[in-house]
């Protein structure tokens, strides 16, 4: 079995390095025309320099995944502004993809927790399938959008599940289907248990992307050794391994929040049943120290007996 890792968005280990800097539409509606556009220009060339740099580093310490930044682009879906973030930054996208390509990395986007199909308000489904289109426009600049997905939550229940799983699959209907082939659902802490999230995969075919944290804070009937190959087999098709997101609880009292690091111990139960299925997996840490929590916990899983590290990202257990 091997698992690579990866981290979400800033490599901390950076000065600077932010691949999300921002630009409000108060700001921006303060400003000129003119001046608006060169502040959109240099806010989106300072997040694609900074994705460049954060693909270098992944590259250099041989972390194969890496989740984008949702906010490359600034006020990029805002209905008031609405512009072209492909065509200036032509040759920049295309570099990022082919980073990629010739590093072989995997890349995801995450957006938001508006970003949801379960709204009985036509508007917010709108907007998603706006968000959506956006991730997509990214992925297809870079020359991407075919191999790599785009990962969201069902979405609140709206005091009854049954009827709002039922609107979930509705409103998906709006979404592109170019676009929802490259979808992910991931269960989430509160609402959408895993049980839950595996059955709107495998009613959708899309490829269940399984938090762990998440699953422990918010557990259903199924236990690990049995939704996991279910799990499994929604990513037969796309070709990649399953992805698994890893946190830690911070403390007992706040275990829904994220620690700086994870802790090896609370992952002992999903690694011994992954070793038992001796199915490849990818690891995606969402942990506060990002890229240092990753390292850290290659190291980590690296001193359990029959682990072996084979690269500066991934580890094999036989």
């Amino acid at each position: 079995m091997k698992i690579r890792f990866g981290y979400v968005s800033t490599a901390i280990s950076l000065w600077d390095s932010s691949p999300s800097k921002a630009l409000t539409f108060a700001r921006y509606s303060q400003l000129g025309k003119e001046e608006r556009k060169e502040k959109l220009l240099s806010v989106t060339a300072a997040n694609l320099a900074n994705t460049k740099r954060m693909l270098h580093y992944n590259i250099a310490h041989q972390l194969e995944i890496y989740r984008m930044s949702s906010s490359i682009v600034p006020l990029a879906t805002h209905p008031e502004v609405l512009w072209d973030f492909t065509t200036p930054f032509r040759d920049s996208w295309l570099e990022i993809g082919q980073l990629v390509k010739d590093h072989q990395l995997r890349v995801s986007f995450h957006p938001n927790q508006f970003t949801l199909f379960t709204s009985p308000r036509e508007e917010v489904t709108a907007n998603a399938v706006k968000d959506m289109e956006y991730h997509y426009k990214m992925f297809e600049a870079m020359g991407l959008a075919q191999q790599s997905y785009i990962n969201i939550h069902i979405g609140g229940s709206y005091g009854d599940k049954d009827k709002t799983i039922d609107r979930f699959y509705e409103n998906l209907k709006e979404l592109p289907l170019h676009i929802k082939k490259q979808m992910t659902l991931e269960n989430d802490d509160k609402t959408y248990n895993t049980d839950e999230t595996l059955l709107a995969c495998e009613k959708e075919s899309v490829p269940f992307v399984f938090d762990y944290h998440h699953h422990m804070a918010n557990l259903g009937e199924m236990k690990l050794e049995e939704f996991l190959p279910r799990t499994f087999a929604t990513w037969e098709h796309t070709g990649q391994p399953p992805k698994i997101h890893i946190s830690s609880p911070k403390n007992e009292k706040a275990f829904r929040s994220h620690a700086d690091f994870v802790d090896v111990e609370f992952l002992k139960p999903l690694l011994n049943v992954l070793h038992d299925l001796n199915v490849d997996v990818d690891f995606m840490i969402e942990a506060k120290a990002k890229d240092q929590a990753a390292l850290k916990l290659i190291e980590d899983i690296s001193k359990i007996r029959g682990v072996k590290r084979i690269s500066g990202g991934a580890v094999e257990w036989k």
